[in-house]
């Protein structure tokens, strides 16, 4: 299947070439990125427009062949001298984020740290090819964003006015459910046939680095488990191995913790209520109403990742069914470091 963009990756050509129209004059038919793991995509620019002072640029989102709710948006970088430093604002149809526990703060434009990181790289490097000061203001619009947001969950997040701008990793990878579930049942057997006794199933790259830093495991014993921890158990329950490791984000390790097998956002949500009352009985304190499994561990502390996982550990020796297999659950925070563990 064909894989896409992120739109932090669309947002990030619409940049480079508004700031060529702006800097160097030329008006470039499409544009090349480099991102986070090095691929270099080449967009090609829907439009460009240039005023006084300032230029933008237009990129057609392709998200591959992944239902993607963004697919086909037009996704606009408009960018202009700033008072110092790179800033981010929020045009039509990108949403603003109102709440804690995201990986925004409040107040600020709904665009994600990884597509800033990659919109300030573009800036700095351009800055230096044409003898400019890297202080430009960058406004990302996305017409008829407020009414796709409908079909996101951003505003049960608090995300008002639009989309939020994504990607970890620039790339969208067509998401289907039976051939990922196979392709971690095939990696349980590979570990099986070289004689593993311990794999590790991580819900994405940030979690699996950590899991394989702590742990030293083998390439063959990590298990590319995504959101389908379910599927994993399951498949594990009737192969074992001795031992299995679950690596996570608070909030994808609270929805195992509280009876979810499938980990992804448009089918199963954190109960934070349960995580307030998870606190409270572990003296952690009144965390209050919060929005995010983020946020509740932010008013917790580091005690509701110890919290979580214990329980998340319990939920997975539930689903192991006394299958001769010892569940283990580490949360991993967004920045690598290892905020939980419990079992084995």
């Amino acid at each position: 299947m064909r894989r896409g963009w992120t739109t932090g990756a669309c947002a990030t050509a619409a940049v480079r070439a508004a700031l060529l129209a702006h800097w160097a004059g030329v008006a470039p038919a499409s544009v090349t990125i480099t991102l986070p793991r090095g691929e270099t995509p080449t967009f090609r620019v829907a439009e460009l427009n240039v005023g006084d002072g300032w230029a933008e640029a237009g990129i057609i989102k392709d998200a591959g062949d992944d239902p993607d709710v963004t697919h086909g948006c037009l996704v606009r970088a408009r960018v202009a001298p700033s008072a110092g430093g790179v800033e981010f604002h929020a045009g039509e149809g990108v949403g603003t984020v109102t709440r804690p526990g995201l990986p925004i703060p409040p107040g600020e434009p709904a665009i994600n740290p990884v597509p800033r990181q990659m919109m300030r790289a573009v800036v700095e490097e351009l800055a230096a090819a044409h003898g400019r000061a890297p202080a430009i203001a960058i406004t990302i619009s996305v017409p008829g964003g407020e009414l796709l947001a409908a079909r996101t969950w951003n505003p049960r997040l608090g995300i008002v006015g639009g989309i939020s701008i994504l990607g970890t990793t620039g790339i969208v990878r067509p998401y289907s459910c039976a051939a990922w579930i196979a392709s971690i049942h095939r990696g349980i057997d590979v570990a099986r046939a070289a004689g593993l006794e311990h794999v590790a199933g991580c819900t994405g790259a940030t979690s699996e680095a950590a899991v394989r830093a702590l742990l030293r495991l083998p390439e063959p014993a990590l298990v590319d488990m995504g959101d389908f921890v379910g599927g994993m158990l399951k498949y594990l329950r009737r192969h074992p191995v001795p031992r299995v490791t679950i690596g996570g984000g608070i909030g994808k390790m609270a929805k195992l913790a509280q009876g979810a097998t499938d980990l992804h956002s448009s089918r199963s949500q954190v109960d934070t209520g349960v995580l307030r009352d998870w606190a409270a009985e572990a003296g952690l304190g009144d965390i209050g109403e919060t929005q995010t499994a983020l946020e509740a561990l932010e008013r917790a502390g580091p005690g509701l990742a110890e919290v979580v996982a214990a329980r998340a550990a319990e939920r997975a020796a539930e689903i192991l069914d006394k299958a001769p297999v010892v569940p283990e659950v580490i949360v991993v925070g967004r920045d690598g470091t290892v905020l939980g563990r419990a079992g084995a």
